[in-house]
C-alpha cells in the first residue's frame, strides 16, 4: 500500500489529506505543517490513517509527498522529496518557483521519480483541461487560460501580489513581459460565475503549457480582478485574508485547425478554488500512485494518460463543463 505524507495544512492540504485518507489505494498519510497551532486545531478532524508528523524531513519509505504549503515555499520541500525517492505533487500557482521546480527536472530524472508542478485549479486542471481538448484538433496554435477567485489566505496573498507584478505571456515564439492588470478582457465562466474582467498578472501557466504543446505561437493567463482589486495591488493588503474565498470558475480557451478549417473549444469548471485545487492534486497523487510514470518534471499538460486523470478528477467531484455555441436564424432566435 502507498504511503503519503501531505505537507500544509491550509484550506487545500487539509481536503487533499481528507481525500488521500478516504482511497482505498493509499495505506497511511501523514500531515505536516510548520503550525503547531493549526495543525493540533486539525488533528481531530483527521481520519482513521492519518497521523500528524512534524518538520520537512520526508520519513523513509515514502512513496507519495503532496506540497500544499504557500507559494513560495514549495520548491525546497519538494526538492528534498524528490532525492527522498518519492513522487512529488505540488500546488504552486507561483512564477518564480514553478521556474525553481522545473529546473529540477534532471534531479527527478536522476531520482527516477516524478514532479508534477502546478497541480492545483489554475494552473493544474486548466493544463489538463488544455491537454484533453487538444485531442479535437490537428494543431493548435492559441491557448488561452483565465480564472475567478481564491483558496485560502496564502491564496488570496498571491491573488494580490500578482496583480502588481510582470505577467508572461508567449507571443510568437517568444517570452514577452506584461504588465499586470493590464489587458482587460471579458471572460465568460461556468455559471454561476457567468463573465468577469480578466487582466495579465504574474501567473505561471504559460510556462507549464508552452512545453506541453510544441509550435503553440500564443499561450496567455489571466484572472479575474475588481477596479479596487487593480487600484489597491501594489499596496499592503487593507484587510485579512478570509479564511476560505467563495465560488470560483476557471476556463480554457484553445485555438487551432482541424481539417484545413478553424476550430475553438472553450472548457470551464465552476467550484470554490481551495476544493478545485484539493481535488486535481489528490487525483494527480492517486493517478500516479497507480502509474508507471515517467520521471521528471512537468505540469498536467504532459501527465501520462490524461483521460484516465480527468476521470478521477471527476470521481473527486469536479466536473468539467464545455462552452456550446449555436446557430441564430434570421428571426434572431435559436
Amino acid at each position: 500500500m502507498t504511503s503519503a505524507v501531505v505537507f500544509g495544512a491550509g484550506a487545500t492540504g487539509l481536503r487533499i489529506v481528507r481525500m488521500l485518507d478516504d482511497s482505498s489505494s493509499i495505506g497511511s498519510v501523514e500531515v505536516r505543517d510548520t503550525d503547531p497551532a493549526r495543525l493540533e486545531a486539525v488533528a481531530g478532524m483527521l481520519g482513521p490513517k492519518t497521523r500528524v508528523g512534524q518538520g520537512p524531513a520526508v520519513p523513509d519509505g515514502t512513496d507519495l509527498v503532496v506540497v500544499a504549503t504557500a507559494a513560495g515555499t514549495q520548491a525546497d520541500l519538494a526538492v528534498a522529496a524528490v532525492r527522498a525517492g518519492a513522487t512529488v505533487v505540488t500546488t504552486t500557482n507561483e512564477i518564480a518557483e514553478a521556474r525553481d521546480l522545473l529546473a529540477a527536472d534532471q534531479e527527478a530524472r536522476r531520482h527516477d521519480v516524478s514532479l508534477v508542478v502546478g497541480a492545483g485549479y489554475m494552473p493544474g486542471l486548466t493544463c489538463l483541461l488544455a491537454r484533453i481538448g487538444a485531442a479535437e484538433f490537428d494543431t493548435v496554435d492559441e491557448i488561452h487560460v483565465a480564472k475567478v477567485g481564491t483558496g485560502g489566505p496564502a491564496c488570496a496573498r498571491q491573488h494580490h501580489r500578482s496583480l502588481s507584478s510582470l505577467a508572461i505571456d508567449w507571443r510568437d515564439g517568444r517570452w514577452t513581459r506584461r504588465a499586470g492588470g493590464s489587458g482587460r478582457e471579458l471572460c465568460w465562466f461556468p455559471d454561476p460565475v457567468a463573465g468577469r474582467d480578466c487582466y495579465r498578472a504574474a501567473l505561471p501557466d504559460a510556462l507549464l503549457l508552452v512545453p506541453a504543446f510544441p509550435g503553440v505561437d500564443r499561450v496567455t493567463a489571466r484572472m479575474a480582478a475588481t477596479r479596487r482589486d487593480r487600484f489597491t495591488a501594489p499596496l499592503p493588503m487593507l484587510r485579512r485574508p478570509h479564511p476560505e474565498g467563495g465560488v470560483g470558475a476557471v476556463r480554457v480557451e484553445l485555438r487551432g485547425w482541424r481539417e484545413e478549417g478553424r476550430h475553438v473549444v472553450v472548457l470551464g469548471s465552476q467550484a470554490r478554488p481551495a476544493h478545485g485545487a484539493a481535488v486535481v492534486a489528490a487525483a494527480t497523487a492517486l493517478h500516479l500512485a497507480g502509474l508507471e510514470a515517467p520521471a521528471g518534471a512537468s505540469g498536467l499538460a504532459e501527465v501520462p494518460d490524461p483521460d484516465r486523470l480527468l476521470r478521477a478528477v471527476t470521481a473527486l467531484g469536479l466536473r468539467p463543463s464545455r462552452f456550446e455555441g449555436f446557430a441564430l436564424s434570421r428571426e434572431g432566435s435559436p
